[in-house]
């Protein structure tokens, strides 16, 4: 996995995230066993990946992925990443999101990529 200064990875792929990214955005959510935002914040992020073609939701267990969530600089859960089709962070939030944020961040992102 390349990195930029600091050992942020430059991009995500599946062999990060464990999943195949979407093809044209990834929303990508870092979440713990008894995070009660984070059961919220994966119906959210789940529902707009349905809506949107080409969109793949993917769930990581900070606990169990502590490498990555200390390459990526992951605080809290939950913690989401919007990917773009290239698998480049646009977006970065933390907390739970409104579904309204969610398809905007994807808007930047499908634009990006």
């Amino acid at each position: 996995m390349p990195h930029r200064p600091g050992g942020v990875p430059d991009r995500l792929g599946a062999a990060e995230l464990g999943a195949q990214p979407g093809e044209r955005a990834t929303l990508v959510q870092f979440s713990t066993a008894f995070c009660q935002p984070c059961r919220a914040t994966r119906r959210v992020l789940a529902g707009v990946a349905a809506m949107v073609e080409g969109v793949a939701h993917i769930e990581i267990d900070a606990e169990r992925e502590l490498d990555l969530v200390r390459a990526l600089g992951i605080a809290r859960t939950p913690t989401t990443l919007v990917l773009d089709a290239a698998g480049r962070i646009v977006r970065r939030a933390e907390g739970q999101p409104r579904t309204a944020e969610v398809v905007a961040a994807l808007g930047a992102a499908v634009t990006a990529g």
